[in-house]
């Protein structure tokens, strides 16, 4: 049902920038990191990116998404959707990332990985509806790339999505090519 929700659009997710959380290699989840100087840097030199003149820009609430996107895109509106939070993994919050468990489970404490792939494809259909034919820019989490690659048809989460890079999702008509944004 969200898959085909999803056709017809493409949109572009941007991780946020490195927070302490993934300079010291830990899962953050649900907690609220800073970034560091380094992410700033990376979201400000977001602003150099050709962006196209029509988009309209969503973030997660969480403060490292929040301080990307306003950094990237300073004085702009922004859209806060609650349902692009990262996964809540329970007690695996905080834990060194070689202690995650299985991504497509249900962690202690935590969420289910089939209710995060719902809530995230709500949030999704809602930015691309949302941004009434311009493009989303939606300012979000590795979780919610790694979610939306499953929820665009690709054959697996892939690989960790780079902080503060553009991954435009491109529908061709047929299917939804994920690359990295060039206008």
């Amino acid at each position: 049902m969200i898959l085909t929700a999803l056709q017809q659009y493409s949109f572009c997710l941007i991780r946020h920038g490195e927070t302490i959380a993934n300079r010291d290699g830990v899962i953050a989840g649900r907690l609220d990191v800073p970034l560091t100087d380094f992410g700033r840097d990376q979201a400000r030199a977001l602003q150099r990116a050709p962006w196209p003149v029509h988009y309209r820009l969503f973030c997660s609430p969480k403060e490292r998404a929040r301080e990307t996107c306003h950094l990237a895109f300073p004085d702009q509106y922004v859209e806060q959707v609650n349902d692009l939070s990262e996964r809540n993994w329970g007690i695996f919050e905080g834990q060194p990332i070689a202690n995650s468990p299985a991504r497509d489970g249900h962690p202690e404490k935590g969420e289910d990985w089939r209710d995060f792939l719902h809530r995230t494809g709500n949030a999704l259909v809602h930015c691309c509806q949302a941004a009434d034919n311009n493009l989303p820019i939606i300012v979000c989490h590795s979780g919610v790339i790694r979610a939306s690659r499953i929820l665009t048809g690709q054959p697996s989460t892939g690989s960790r999505p780079p902080n503060a890079k553009p991954l435009i999702f491109r529908w061709n008509g047929n299917r939804h090519i994920e690359e990295i944004y060039r206008p």
